[in-house]
């Protein structure tokens, strides 16, 4: 089944920031590309690059739980189940650690009518990277001086991209419908640039690969149980859990918020699902529930700032 999230990388890639080694505090590879095309070898001599000497150092929060740079995309014309098992595409948390994916990249097979999506990866930033990386943002790509939401007329059943920062005395939500989809009448057609220019940074981060990076282990999963009632699929499930049952699975307290039910679930209790490689989340299990109904499953990795 192909990424339904590639349509978002249809614009020119740019040069990326470096993400170096998986593991914190480690040093960052030479020649990784900084926000002006400059490596992180060039000689002392090098004037810095544009965006970080026009911003000065972006003060930003430090704990490993601290949101401070993200990109996601949600909506348009795809099945709930799909949608629920969506993580951020990018990351950036105040302890330097990002944690990403490509939507551009091919998804692994399915597991039967298990639909897969590709491991997060995770790798730690030097704060002269980051510094970086918050000034293209701000600066170039325009979230210093955006609003709040930018719409597309005539444009239906497409998806929303969304940015959240919160550096440098800056804190805001900035949603773009459609990102990625702009013809040569398209409102704000400059800001829409800079933003699709932006998403190509964050979701092609390490570089198709070339730079060095970790799978994103999770440490807790959140598990949707959807009614399942007339999904036909080969490959229906035996319920895999002794300890666990539908009634588990608890909707949101507000009456407002979208009705799913969800439970928090460890990687053993993921790994009774038998599903090849869960780690980046999947969707589409059809279970025959304890209590004689059929169920849809799908599962999400939890990053650093989510609830469980």
């Amino acid at each position: 089944m192909p990424n339904l999230l590639r349509v978002t990388c249809s614009l020119a890639l740019l040069s990326l920031v470096a993400a170096c080694g998986g593991t914190a505090g480690s040093a960052a590879p030479s020649g990784v590309p900084t926000a002006s095309g400059a490596s992180a070898s060039s000689s002392p001599g090098t004037s810095p690059s544009p965006s970080t000497a026009d911003f000065g150092r972006i003060e930003h929060a430090t704990g490993a739980a601290d949101l401070v740079l993200r990109y996601e995309q949600g909506g348009g014309f795809v099945p709930p189940s799909f949608t629920v098992a969506q993580t951020p595409i990018f990351t950036l948390y105040g302890d330097r650690i990002v944690v990403f994916r490509d939507p551009a990249l091919e998804g692994p097979a399915p597991d039967g009518s298990v639909f897969r999506l590709n491991p997060l990866r995770t790798a730690s930033l030097s704060e002269d990277q980051v510094q970086d990386l918050l000034a293209y943002a701000l600066g170039e790509g325009r979230l210093g001086i955006a609003r709040a939401q930018y719409d597309f007329a005539g444009v239906a059943d497409a998806s929303t991209g969304t940015f959240t920062v919160d550096a440098g005395g800056i804190k805001k939500t900035v949603a773009v419908y459609a990102l990625g989809m702009d013809t040569p009448d398209v409102p704000d057609a400059g800001a829409r640039a800079a933003f699709g220019r932006l998403a190509d940074r964050l979701g092609n981060f390490d570089q198709g690969g070339s730079i060095p990076t970790d799978v994103y282990a999770p440490v807790a999963f959140r598990a949707i149980l959807m009614d399942g009632t007339g999904m036909v699929v080969p490959d229906v499930r035996t319920w895999p859990w002794t300890t666990i049952g539908p009634s588990d699975f608890k909707g949101p307290t507000d009456p407002n918020a979208f009705q799913m039910a969800t439970r928090t679930l460890t990687p053993d209790e993921v790994a009774a699902l038998k599903v090849a490689e869960p780690e980046g989340g999947f969707s589409g299990m059809i279970l025959n529930g304890p209590d004689g109904k059929v169920y849809s499953l799908a599962v999400r990795p939890l990053l650093p700032d989510e609830s469980e």
